[in-house]
């Protein structure tokens, strides 16, 4: 019997099957039970209708990613099992019960006329329970009389009500989450969701009695305190921590989530949430907020971040204190895969429009990384006066994971030099004043003797368009080298992070969300397979930390760089900041992210091969 070591899937259609809110409240009620969880949801890019499923996996240690095989699969549609027609030509997909682990259970509805002779493996057991009566069941059994419409939203119980049967763990759990989420006005469901648990359960114990099953979840009481975030929600509270009062954004997946909920908040914080009419106007209005004073940010997607371009580089070379721009990546190219996960817009968040300028491109690893980078951001936005890019991505967005807490409450503010008649010098004030550091004190608007102006073009001290070769020289030197002093200011914490033993035998380097599945696949490395392995994660990707990175490498027996794309462009990168090429490389670009068991898979072949270029895809 494994204890508390579990991989769970539910599957089936978007929006009407209840995959989203099924696959929440178990998570949580895992969560609340005291077990680490990591959760991961998989959809199609269209509105509604087609296959979504949602992965929660348990541990009685930190995990940040999902494993291949599953021990519990539950069903809402036959095609969770078996796929899409062989005859149809679009939105296709294999289905998951390959996946199932020997041993496993499928949970399925009978209403979905599953054909039992397709299912041809003899190592899982299939359990059927009929969902709309078991409903019914234990509706009558309340006193009430049973109406489709209004009691079938409680359908996703069934299946969550036979994972708890089977795994052995309180449907109190589950419906102390059903009691949290639902409003006041429907409180009076919560013994009815209790009623329907139970009687699944129930019914689950008679059903499977004969056959047992090989997990079990057992609650850690003195556990009990973690969070379940996903990244978005992280930025967005870091964004409201750090006194962020003005978010603009133009809809996009998977960006747009963080910007609703910061719409949903936007009445209890001081803070203004516009959805403008393009990303044009998004980032041209958060560039001229910043100007302002105030702390602004943008959030987009690949295709959003094409239309803001120019802003940005209207942002460097006005120096304005900001903004911040979090770039949520996804497949692309044009529309791509805009519900899947990538990291294929480093080269372009590293040089996003024409010209030489200066902007700081920062890759939170997970959650917790996220809200601590993006607070960050808008310090040193303030600090540098430039535009900051936050680089994530699909699956640090829309990932569940447990973390203790966000590490916000020891972060300073800090808004950089700002100008008053007196205290920074007499005279007239100069926006663009040439200084030692380089960095202009800034002056808020309203400030007396602060009026300035400034300009796109190039320009003087005082913001007048100019292209004398000597001011010219002067003011690209002064931009270019507050690059050269943030990477001298900036403490190495929040430019790269060594995880596990200094010297090892065999290093893996990489950026952004390969941090989760790295570190879990450090664990077994060491536990399963007697190897010593070490991961550096690149957190600052401009400026670029060389002198760490090309040590660490010197120093390193076999390095592998692993990424979520096909060009390798973190090792691009690190070949052009150090001048080492690194061959051995472990990359995936099927829209999918990496499992933790991908990971040990390319870093075990890379331990005892030279394999090269190494592609991983498991669909």
């Amino acid at each position: 019997m494994v204890k508390n070591n579990l991989s769970w899937m539910i599957g089936g259609p978007a929006l009407s099957g209840g995959v989203n809110t099924s696959s929440e409240v178990f998570a949580k009620a895992c969560v609340r039970a005291g077990l680490y969880v990591f959760s991961n949801i998989e959809y199609h890019s269209n509105i509604m209708g087609r296959h979504i499923n949602y992965r929660v996996r348990t541990s009685d240690r930190p995990v940040h990613s999902h494993v291949e095989s599953i021990d519990l699969l539950l069903a809402l549609d036959a095609e969770t099992l078996l796929g899409t027609d062989p005859h149809q030509d679009y939105q296709r997909h294999g289905g998951h019960l390959h996946r199932v682990a020997p041993g496993g259970v499928v949970v399925v509805d009978t209403a979905a006329k599953v054909d039992r002779d397709a299912i041809t493996r003899d190592d899982i057991h299939v359990l059927e329970l009929a969902y709309d009566d078991l409903v019914q069941e234990a509706v009558e059994g309340m006193g009430q009389e049973y109406n489709a419409r209004r009691h079938n939203v409680m359908r996703n119980m069934v299946p969550i009500a036979a994972s708890c049967a089977l795994l052995g763990f309180d449907v109190a759990n589950v419906v102390a989450v059903v009691a949290e989420r639902l409003p006041t006005r429907h409180q009076a469901m919560v013994e009815f969701n209790r009623a329907v648990l139970e009687r699944a359960a129930k019914a689950t114990h008679e059903a499977h009695a004969d056959n047992g099953f090989h997990v079990s979840l057992e609650e850690q009481p003195d556990r009990k305190k973690h969070m379940l975030i996903k990244g978005v929600d992280a930025v967005g509270i870091a964004k409201l921590h750090a006194g962020c009062v003005f978010q603009t954004y133009y809809p996009i997946a998977p960006a747009s989530d963080e910007s609703v909920m910061l719409e949903q908040h936007q009445g209890d914080y001081p803070i203004v949430v516009l959805q403008a009419e393009d990303e044009i106007a998004s980032m041209n209005m958060a560039v001229g907020a910043a100007h302002a004073g105030v702390r602004a940010s943008t959030s987009t997607a690949g295709p959003g971040f094409s239309l803001m371009a120019e802003g940005i580089g209207f942002a460097s070379i006005t120096e304005a204190p900001g903004p911040v721009v979090v770039l949520w990546q996804r497949g692309g190219p044009s529309t791509g895969l805009p519900t899947r996960q990538a990291q294929q817009d480093l080269r372009f968040a590293l040089q996003p429009a024409h010209g030489e300028f200066p902007h700081m491109v920062v890759a939170p690893g997970d959650a917790r990384d996220a809200a601590r980078m993006t607070h960050m951001a808008f310090n040193w936005g303030d600090r540098y006066q430039m535009p900051v890019v936050v680089i994530a991505d699909k699956f640090i967005a829309n990932s569940l994971v447990t973390e203790d807490g966000l590490g916000l409450e020891e972060l300073p503010i800090d808004r950089g030099e700002i100008w008053s008649n007196g205290s920074n010098g007499q005279g007239s004030y100069r926006r663009h004043a040439l200084t030692e550091s380089g960095i202009s004190p800034r002056a808020l608007f309203g400030t007396p003797g602060g009026a300035f102006v400034t300009t796109s073009d190039e320009h003087t001290e005082r913001g007048r368009i100019d292209e004398q070769v000597e001011n010219r020289m002067a003011q690209m030197e002064k931009r270019m080298g507050k690059l050269d002093l943030a990477l001298q200011e900036i403490s190495d914490e929040w430019q790269y992070e060594l995880i596990g033993p200094r010297e090892a035998e065999i290093s893996v380097v990489g950026w952004g969300s390969t941090r989760g599945p790295i570190i879990d696949a450090l664990h077994v490395l060491k536990s399963e397979h007697k190897i010593s392995a070490n991961f550096l994660q690149i957190k600052m990707l401009r400026p670029f930390p060389t002198k760490a990175v090309s040590e660490f490498l010197a120093s390193a027996t076999r390095a592998v760089v692993l990424e979520d794309n096909y060009m390798s462009q973190l090792g691009m990168l690190i070949a052009e900041q150090t001048g080492i090429q690194l061959h051995r490389q472990a990359l995936k670009y099927d829209g999918r992210p990496f499992s933790e068991d991908e990971v040990v898979e390319a870093l075990t072949t890379h331990h005892t091969s030279d394999a090269g270029r190494l592609v991983l895809s498991h669909p």
